[in-house]
């Protein structure tokens, strides 16, 4: 799977970009309002069951049917365990102990670990010298930025950093898994909507049985409006915006947003909630990022 090429980039792209990283930068800053005072698994259930609805109108208005099938069905169910149920819930988590800003670094390496999980399950995306010079920064970034905590101190801190790298390969094999898709003559729109609609039938009894919602006196006001947040603005919006920049600019563009959100995440963190980011932390963005620019670099010269 080679990206795209980088088509020009108007003042709408560019503007398009930077929405769609304050949206998803914005994801992280949300939840972590969220976790304050939802359950877990309910939280990520008010999400995309928010945004199956809103996706659904979209899906309305434009014409676009609504995918039918029960081998395209058991395949939204695997798209939704690996790109929403399982990452989601991890990142919930992890926002109990570290930081927006960490948080969204560390999920910043999805991109590497989706070349590692692609070799590994395709016969048509192998490692190259230059993946594996990349892979190798972005290991070298995640070292940088969880320190000690790596091997010597596993505590709280720890687990959440552990959990957001969980997230970024869940992702990383969401992205895999999603090629097949395209196969299945699906489009983006309906690809979306399916998986959040199968994600919120996985997540239903979850709630049920083990967060009991119902039990929750008051969760107040804001931790209320940051779920309605996430699933009508970092997910749904987000996901038209996703697609509109792939349309317009191709998969290329699209893979600058990975450089854009950290920023978004530890600027909406220090604003909203105060949180630091250390010298150490963005050393560890850099050698990601380096990693990244390898590459992308390499697909550019591909397409």
């Amino acid at each position: 799977m080679t990206l795209s090429p980088l088509r020009s980039l108007g003042i709408t792209e560019w503007m398009l970009l930077v929405g769609l990283s304050i949206l998803w930068g914005g994801s992280y800053l949300f939840m972590k309002l969220a976790v304050l005072t939802v359950p877990l698994f309910t939280i990520v259930l008010g999400r995309v069951s928010i945004a199956a609805l809103a996706l659904l109108i979209v899906l309305t208005i434009s014409g676009t049917g609504i995918p039918k099938g029960r081998r395209i069905w058991l395949a939204f169910f695997g798209m939704g365990i690996f790109n929403n149920v399982i990452p989601m819930s991890l990142i919930v988590f992890s926002q109990n102990s570290i930081s927006v800003g960490l948080a969204s670094i560390l999920n910043s390496i999805t991109p590497l670990f989706t070349i590692l999980v692609a070799h590994m399950t395709t016969n048509d995306e192998r490692l190259t010298f230059r993946k594996l010079v990349g892979i190798s920064f972005g290991i070298m970034g995640v070292v940088m930025l969880m320190g000690p905590e790596l091997v010597d101190n596993f505590g709280v801190a720890a687990l959440g950093e552990w959990a957001c790298l969980g997230a970024a390969l869940s992702y990383a094999c969401a992205n895999t898994f999603g090629r097949r898709f395209v196969q299945l003559g699906m489009k983006p729109m309906q690809t979306a909507f399916g998986q959040v609609v199968a994600s919120t039938v996985i997540l239903a009894p979850l709630v049920i049985v083990v967060d009991q919602p119902w039990t929750i006196s008051d969760p107040g006001f804001l931790p209320v409006l940051s779920i309605l947040a996430l699933g009508l603005f970092c997910t749904a919006l987000a996901y038209v915006i996703y697609f509109q920049i792939l349309a317009r600019s191709g998969a290329t563009a699209i893979a600058l947003v990975t450089f854009m959100i950290p920023p978004s995440a530890i600027l909406m963190g220090w604003l909203a909630l105060g949180e630091q980011i250390s010298s150490q932390d963005f050393l560890g963005l850099s050698l990601i990022g380096v990693g990244l620019f390898s590459v992308n670099r390499q697909s550019n010269r591909k397409a």
